[in-house]
């Protein structure tokens, strides 16, 4: 499992860097880095740091200095055209797990156990799954932590890849109670 949390361009480097690694990931959506996003990366490098892994073209080196000038700290990994391409397509979607792996071997990336603080018990209890307004909690909650938008396995996933602690999870799902106007509140 990597520490660090994978910044790429699109759904595809997702599904390619998955194939390689076990790690979170956020798609920026290429050049439209918008401040949800900016705000997101920046809560992940502070949390767990970041690695950007962009595409070898133009295209990808643009995005990776956007992210780099409101991102102070983070971590670069690359690889070449030459394993970037496949018929006529250069991006990260084309490169073989192994060229992924030692990419970010060379960005020096940190390994992790796999953290499970929270599970689908979690999920049920909280009001984050299975109840009529659950999608709208975990929208307003995911900003509260800075963690985003997820389904309830995305929500899941990055609560654990965050480092959310259960004080700070509590303390962000009673703040979210409140503004929701629910009377329950945890300790």
């Amino acid at each position: 499992m990597i520490k660090e949390i994978i910044v790429v361009e699109g759904r595809n480097d997702v599904r390619a860097v998955k194939r390689a690694v076990d790690a979170e990931i956020i798609a920026v959506g290429g050049f439209g880095i918008n401040k949800e996003v900016i705000n997101r990366i920046k809560e992940a490098q502070k949390r767990q740091g970041i690695i950007v892994l962009t595409d070898p073209d133009f295209a990808g080196e643009k995005i990776r200095r956007i992210i780099s000038k409101r991102v102070k700290g983070i971590k670069h990994a690359y690889i070449s055209q030459k394993d970037g391409v496949k018929n006529g397509d250069i991006g990260v979607e084309n490169a073989l797990p192994e060229t992924i792996i030692d990419s970010l071997k060379n960005a020096k990336c940190e390994l992790k156990e796999k953290h499970c603080e929270f599970d689908i018990n979690d999920m049920i209890f909280f009001g984050l799954t299975g109840e009529q307004d659950s999608k709208e909690k975990r929208d307003i909650l995911g900003k509260e932590l800075g963690i985003g938008y997820g389904n309830t396995c995305q929500f899941l996933f990055r609560l654990n890849n965050y480092g959310i602690t259960k004080e700070e999870f509590k303390l962000a799902v009673n703040k979210v109670n409140r503004r929701m106007n629910k009377v329950k509140q945890y300790e």
